[in-house]
């Protein structure tokens, strides 16, 4: 009897590989199923789930040079249908599904894109209203980032043109679609801000399928649009849908033709304006002018323009009376003031102590000048001081004599 043959563990790995590889039914194979154990953030960018379904569940694996072409982020719960092959990952033993494409179920993928993004975005406030800037009411530098050779570019410059031909177009080309297109539109509006050399921007291209507007739903251009100092407008061509630029931007223009119209003013309405503005000033200016003649008139037919020198003589006779009058109140004034002066100083002279002295009384104080009102000041032999009209007289105390109140002393 012929021994068994003996396989290591890698022959046996390794022929169960080529097992796999070499049928067919195992090497393009679509499969449905719901996502779980999803994995996104190992460095190398590869994606690691599950699929499985009410009974049952298989490893997968999407390398990175299939998941960078993703429009969405896979989730946990989210049916899907894949694409790939399934083989046995040596190392292990264990037999997966090598992803190389997937959509969702239901929704289609740019569609799931879209909103994920979208609700992403809106969480972090890059659509609300407070962010909208207000265009500028005559800008004179108008700047456009779409393709240089679609019919967008034409619509804009003629009707930029056609409104207002006063102001300056910056062009910077773009892709419009395709890959890079998402980057150099950012770049483009980054660098509109960085130089400074527009009042309003305009970014957009004509119309076409989701997948060729797609450029304008990348997060890059989103938050470029977004995070712009010059007021932008969306100009993508697409009347009845909506790009997530359009969100973003301070103004939302159905078509390139419509974004250019919103753009600028018509000049032709501003000229209008500006004439009728002049005539309106011109009629102004000469109404004042007549009012102003009127009034002139009206000065001129006073009779102290056509007389001047006798409203002069008036007023001289009108002051001449009130100078009579001022004088003649401080006339009476000055006397009134000077008998009241006389009649006070009458009473002062009645009360000075010379005139009582005048009469034959005379002030006697002591020595040390206190003035003398009581015997009880004085004593026999003090010096006392008695002050007569013309003169002082010194005297010696010899006796004193009480009065009582209200007695008069005997005549000498």
């Amino acid at each position: 009897m012929k021994a068994p043959a003996v396989l290591t563990v890698t022959q046996l790995n390794t022929y169960l590989k080529s097992l796999f590889d070499g049928d067919s039914h195992l090497t393009n194979l679509y499969l449905s199923g719901e996502i779980s154990n999803f994995t996104d953030h190992y460095r190398s960018g590869h994606l690691y789930f599950s699929l499985k379904d009410e009974r049952c569940s298989v490893r997968a694996v999407m390398f990175a040079s299939s998941a960078r072409r993703l429009r969405f982020v896979p989730q946990d719960g989210m049916k899907v249908l894949v694409r790939g092959r399934v083989s046995i990952y040596e190392a292990s033993g264990q037999y997966q599904m090598y992803v190389e494409d997937m959509q969702p179920e239901g929704a289609g993928a740019l569609s799931l894109a879209f909103e994920q993004l979208k609700r992403k975005l809106a969480a972090e406030g890059l659509f609300d209203a407070a962010r909208k800037k207000a265009l500028p009411r005559y800008p004179m530098r108008i700047g456009v980032a779409t393709s240089p050779t679609g019919a967008a570019i034409r619509d804009i410059l003629q009707i930029l043109q056609r409104r207002w031909p006063v102001a300056k177009v910056i062009f910077c080309p773009v892709l419009v679609q395709g890959d890079g297109a998402a980057q150099q539109i950012a770049q483009a509006v980054r660098r509109f801000n960085r130089l400074g050399c527009a009042d309003v921007l305009l970014v957009g291209r004509g119309g076409g399928s989701a997948e060729d507007l797609w450029a304008f739903n990348e997060e890059i251009v989103v938050r470029a649009v977004a995070e712009s100092k010059i007021p932008v407008i969306s100009a993508v061509g697409h009347e009845t849908d909506f790009t997530l630029c359009d969100f973003a931007a301070d103004l939302r223009a159905p078509t390139p033709s419509a974004a250019a119209e919103l753009a600028v003013p018509d000049g032709a309405q501003v000229l209008a304006q500006i004439v009728s503005s002049r005539l309106h000033a011109r009629a102004a200016l000469e109404e004042k002018v007549r009012t102003g003649y009127a009034k002139l008139e009206a000065v001129r037919s006073l009779r102290v323009m056509r007389d001047p020198q006798q409203i002069a003589d008036l007023r001289r006779a009108r002051l001449d009376s009130l100078a009579a009058r001022v004088q003649h109140t401080a006339a009476r004034r000055v006397d009134g003031e000077q008998a009241r002066f006389s009649a006070l100083c009458a009473k002062l002279d009645a009360l000075s102590p010379l005139r009582v002295l005048s009469r034959g009384y005379a002030a006697v104080s002591r020595e040390d000048g206190a003035a003398l009102f009581r015997i009880g000041q004085v004593k026999a032999g003090d010096t006392v001081k008695i002050r007569v009209l013309d003169g002082r007289i010194s005297a010696v105390v010899t006796a004193t004599e009480s009065v009582s109140e209200g007695q008069e002393e005997p005549d000498e």
